[in-house]
């Protein structure tokens, strides 16, 4: 009874913690609308679950709970403030280089062989005219006179 009451009660956000310390939080902006990191929306339950038979005291477990919330955001945000700047400058370097790459290079590339395509269809048609018509044409003249003859013994 007292676990249930109390998980009712409870919120799994760190936000009425910090709300006290007169910080005001307002609707947050959804960072992932595309659900990228879907996998990584882990709660409390998904990591540590006790079964119905078997509970540890309500306040063990409230407390982990929080513990748990701390722990997960103060780590993420030292983490994010340590490595979230110079991967972005990383990642905005080698997209750059690659756009620039993409645009000044390679297209430039497919453009000029896809304008000289016509003019090497015409020649491997003439050559294929000049060389391989005849030979398979003259195979299939002299091999049509071929028959073959299945009889049982």
């Amino acid at each position: 009874m007292g676990l249930e009451m109390e998980k009712a009660d409870m919120d799994t956000s760190i936000e009425p913690i910090l709300s006290q310390n007169n910080y005001v939080f307002s609707e947050e902006l959804d960072r992932d609308p595309n659900d990228i990191n879907a996998h990584l929306k882990v709660g409390f339950e998904d990591v540590i679950a006790e079964p119905a038979s078997t509970h540890s005291f309500d306040q063990v477990w409230i407390g982990s709970h929080a513990l748990f919330e701390l722990v997960k955001f103060i780590f993420y945000r030292l983490l994010t403030v340590l490595l979230a700047v110079p991967m972005a400058f990383i990642l905005g370097l080698v997209l750059g280089v690659l756009s620039c790459i993409h645009i000044w290079l390679v297209m430039p590339f497919i453009q000029s062989f896809m304008m000289l395509l016509p003019s090497i269809k015409v020649v491997w048609r003439s050559l294929t005219d000049m060389f391989i018509t005849p030979l398979y044409y003259s195979m299939g003249r002299s091999l049509s006179s071929v028959q073959v003859k299945a009889t049982e013994e």
